[in-house]
């Protein structure tokens, strides 16, 4: 939902940058790049110890570079299929980095087990929500929209997370069960959409809509 609604006022911010960076001669791959090593370096380094607001901080830092690879990209006129690919696999991989440090903490030294199910549930709902959109355009098919989205996963666990590190108390807890609900809500979600994606046009199963019966062959009427 975020995409949709935070796209204008995002991109005054990233794309000044993109151009400042592009005109420097900086590649938009450099920048995907040096996102995902350093948000998966810091989840995975911060959040297990327990450093959940400075962990959450700098995971922000270098996510935020993942709007502006985007901007470099349009500023640069042009993108590549290999890019494309390789902001997807990056995304994925620094999502799958924030979660896991996350359950870290929660099965170790936070001591918090019941809430490491749901920090595994968002890992693995989210990364299913971005598959099935994958696998949906790999097909030809649509499978656009749903509760939440990669912003909204990456705002509501950090966001839980350092209010958790500054004392909060269960903001950690609140923000993870109501991601996982709403998560395992947005597979549900694009499944039907898939599905609806598919019967528009006209690919159904046999059983979901009787064939037309045949037209009578004029060369059997007497």
């Amino acid at each position: 939902m975020l995409n949709v609604f935070a796209r204008v006022q995002v991109n005054r911010v990233t794309e000044p940058v993109g151009r400042w960076l592009v005109a420097r001669g900086v590649a938009p791959d450099v920048v995907t790049v040096i996102g995902t090593v350093g948000s998966v370096a810091a989840a995975l380094w911060f959040l297990p110890r327990g450093e959940l607001f400075l962990g959450a901080l700098v995971v922000t830092l270098f996510v935020l570079l993942d709007l502006v690879d985007g901007a470099m990209a349009r500023a640069r006129g042009f993108s590549t299929p290999f890019g494309a690919v390789l902001d997807s696999t990056c995304d994925r991989v620094a999502d799958g980095a924030l979660f896991a440090g996350l359950t870290w903490w929660c099965l170790g030294v936070g001591g918090e087990r019941p809430l490491g199910v749901a920090a595994l549930l968002c890992l693995v709902a989210g990364q299913l929500v971005s598959y099935i959109k994958a696998r949906a355009e790999g097909a030809g098919l649509s499978a656009d929209g749903g509760l939440v989205e990669r912003a909204e996963r990456l705002i509501v666990a950090l966001v839980g997370a350092g209010l958790h590190g500054l004392g909060v108390p269960y903001a950690l807890h609140v923000a993870l069960w109501l991601l996982a609900l709403a998560s395992v809500w947005t597979v549900g979600q694009r499944i039907v959409a898939v599905y609806r994606s598919a019967r528009d046009a006209g690919h159904l199963p046999p059983d979901a809509a009787p064939p037309d019966p045949a037209p009578p062959d004029p060369a059997q009427n007497p």
